[in-house]
């Protein structure tokens, strides 16, 4: 499944299902074939993705030191064995999220 964010704010920002639904569920929010984040949930959606991607971050970070590989924390790039990180998945819907709630417009999908 595609999820579709919009907003008249702002443009689409269209994710795979996964992703998307492990970004809503960061924020508090189901996944399916509808949904909103409404104007006074942004700021807290905001919070709760950066908590969790200096989460991620940190996680990282320790299982590059228990490994004994060097630390690449110090760039700003992931080594390539990482994947790609929350913050790289999250950063779209992020900036969504201000240009919406700087707009004071809601952020729906499936609509």
């Amino acid at each position: 499944m595609l999820y579709e964010f919009k907003s008249r704010a702002t443009g689409s920002v269209v994710m795979m299902g996964p992703v998307a639904e492990r970004l809503l569920g960061i924020i508090g929010k189901t996944g399916g074939p509808t949904g909103i984040i409404t104007v006074a949930q942004m700021a807290q959606a905001i919070t709760d993705l950066r908590s969790a991607i200096d989460d991620e971050r940190r996680a990282r970070q320790q299982a590059v030191k228990a490994a004994g590989a060097p630390d690449h924390s110090a760039s700003d790039t992931e080594p390539a064995s990482a994947g790609v990180s929350l913050e790289q998945r999250a950063v779209p819907l992020i900036d969504m999220l201000e240009r919406a709630l700087k707009a004071q417009r809601d952020i729906t999908w499936g609509v």
